[in-house]
C-alpha cells in the first residue's frame, strides 16, 4: 500500500463523509464498501471508548449519547497521531471549548483538563517526594532564594468555574448537590505514590506553585501569590504542597 493510499485510508476511517479509498478490494468481492464500513465503525467505537474511559466525569455531565457525538466529531477532526492512546485527547478540552453544542456547559472544558491531568499524572515517572523536615536545614536568610524541583506527575489546573467540585461530584468523591459558591477553583493534580490525588488550592496557591514548578525562587513565588490574594499564607501553602508530595528536591 503506497503512502498516499495509507493516508487516504486513515482519513477515511475516521471521516464517514469521505469515500472508500480507490484500489481497495474485499477478499469476497470487488466492492469493499460494506467491510470498510464495519472497520470504520469499529475504529470509531474504539476511539470513543478510549475518550470515555479517560474523561468519565465529562461523560456523566453531558450524558453518554451527547458525549459520543462530541467525541465522534473530535475524532474526525483530530485523529490519533500515534498507535499509543495514552495521550489521545490531550487537546480534547480545547476542542470542546469551541464545540458549539456544548456552549451551555461552560465549565466542561476545565473538567476535561482536570481529567487529562489526572491521566498524565498516572503515567508520569515515579519519584520520591522530599521530607518537609529538609526545610529546617535551610538558613532563614536563604529561604527567599530557595528553589524546589517539582514532582514529575504534578500539574496545576486553573478554572474560572468550580471545576474541582463539579469533577468530584461526578466521580463520586463527594455527594451530588447544589453548588452555592459558584466561584473559581484551582487544583494541584499529583501522584506522589500509587494513587492520583486532586487537591483544591486556596486563593493564590495556584500561581505560587506555578512559579515554583517553573523554577522560580520562593521569594518571587510568594510575591506573585500575594499580588493575587492579599491574605495568602506562605507557611500554610508551602506545608500543604510538601504534604501533597509536590517537590522532589531543594536547590
Amino acid at each position: 500500500m503506497s503512502l498516499v493510499t495509507q493516508t487516504e485510508f486513515a482519513a477515511a476511517l475516521v471521516d464517514p463523509g469521505l469515500a472508500v479509498p480507490a484500489g481497495l478490494a474485499a477478499w469476497n468481492g470487488p466492492r469493499p464498501e460494506r467491510r470498510f464500513g464495519v472497520y470504520r465503525n469499529n475504529v470509531a467505537v474504539g476511539l470513543i471508548g478510549a475518550l470515555a474511559s479517560r474523561f468519565p466525569a465529562a461523560g456523566k455531565i453531558v450524558g453518554e449519547e451527547f458525549f459520543a457525538g462530541m467525541a465522534h466529531e473530535f475524532i474526525r477532526l483530530h485523529p490519533p497521531q500515534s498507535p499509543l492512546l495514552l495521550a489521545y485527547g490531550d487537546d480534547f478540552a480545547d476542542f470542546v471549548a469551541c464545540f458549539e453544542p456544548a456552549a451551555e456547559v461552560p465549565y466542561l472544558p476545565d473538567v476535561i483538563r482536570l481529567e487529562a491531568a489526572r491521566s498524565r499524572a498516572y503515567h508520569a515517572a515515579d519519584a520520591m517526594p522530599i521530607d518537609a523536615s529538609l526545610l529546617a536545614t535551610v538558613e532563614p536568610e536563604g529561604l527567599e532564594s530557595l528553589r524546589l524541583t517539582s514532582h514529575p506527575s504534578a500539574s496545576i489546573i486553573r478554572s474560572t468555574h468550580p471545576a474541582v467540585t463539579i469533577w468530584a461530584m461526578n466521580v463520586g468523591d463527594v455527594g451530588l448537590g447544589e453548588i452555592t459558591d459558584w466561584t473559581s477553583e484551582d487544583a494541584l493534580v499529583i501522584r506522589p505514590e500509587m494513587t492520583v490525588e486532586v487537591h483544591r488550592l486556596p486563593p493564590g496557591g495556584a500561581v505560587f506553585l506555578e512559579r515554583l514548578f517553573k523554577g522560580g525562587d520562593l521569594g518571587h513565588a510568594f510575591e506573585a501569590a500575594l499580588a493575587e490574594a492579599t491574605d495568602f499564607d506562605l507557611s500554610a501553602n508551602l506545608a500543604g504542597a510538601l504534604a501533597a508530595g509536590a517537590f522532589t528536591a531543594i536547590r
